[in-house]
C-alpha cells in the first residue's frame, strides 16, 4: 500500500516537474528557440489547434524564426495565433513562410521575464505542496482504518515530505537556470 502510494505521489510530483519545464521552454529569452512557438495556438480547419500540427518552425539564425505552413491558406490564421500569443513577436508574411524576427530584451523586459519565471515555479511548487497534501491525507485515513500502523504513518509522512523537498528543489534549480538564460545579453 505505502509502495504504491510513493509511487503516485512521485509520479505526480515529476508531471508537475516537467510542467514547469515546458512552461519555461516557452518564455524568450532573446534568442530564437522553436520551443518559443510551443504554446502558440492556430485557428484552422474549424478548429484551434498547435502551431505544430499546422506548419513547421525553424530557427536558421539566432535571431530568427521561420514559420512554414503546411497549407498556405492557413498562413493569415497562424500569424493571427502568434500575434494572440503575447510574445512580443511581430510575425512578417514573405510569401509562403512567415518570418519572426526575435528582437534582444531590454532590461525591463528581462525583469519582467524574471518575475513571470517566478511566478511559474511558484505554481509548480504549490502544485507540489497540493500533491504532498493529498499524500498525508491517505496515510492519515489508511492509518485510521487500521490498514497501516502510526510508526508506518509517521515514516510515511518523513517520505512524503522528502519527495517535496527534493521535487522543490528541482524546481529552483530550473528558475536559477531559467533566471540566468533570461539574464544573458
Amino acid at each position: 500500500m505505502l509502495e504504491e502510494l510513493y509511487k503516485e505521489t512521485k509520479e505526480r510530483m515529476h508531471k508537475s516537474i516537467e510542467a514547469v519545464q515546458r512552461e519555461f521552454r516557452s518564455v524568450r529569452t532573446g534568442k530564437a528557440s522553436t520551443q518559443l512557438l510551443d504554446n502558440v495556438k492556430v485557428d484552422a480547419y474549424g478548429s484551434v489547434m498547435p502551431l505544430n500540427q499546422v506548419a513547421t518552425v525553424n530557427a536558421p539564425e539566432p535571431r530568427l524564426l521561420v514559420v512554414q505552413a503546411f497549407d498556405k491558406g492557413t498562413i493569415g490564421n497562424i500569424v493571427k495565433g502568434i500575434q494572440m500569443a503575447d510574445l512580443g513577436l511581430n510575425p512578417v508574411v514573405d510569401g509562403q513562410v512567415i518570418r519572426i524576427p526575435v528582437p534582444a530584451l531590454n532590461e525591463e523586459r528581462r525583469k519582467e521575464l524574471v518575475k513571470h519565471c517566478k511566478h511559474i515555479a511558484e505554481e509548480g511548487k504549490v502544485a507540489i505542496r497540493n500533491i504532498r497534501r493529498d499524500a498525508n491525507d491517505q496515510l492519515k485515513t489508511a492509518q485510521k482504518d487500521k490498514q497501516i500502523s502510526e510508526d508506518q504513518e509517521a515514516d510515511g509522512h518523513d517520505e512524503t515530505q522528502k519527495f517535496t523537498n527534493d521535487t522543490i528543489k528541482e524546481i529552483d534549480d530550473l528558475l536559477d537556470a531559467k533566471e540566468k538564460e533570461v539574464m544573458e545579453i
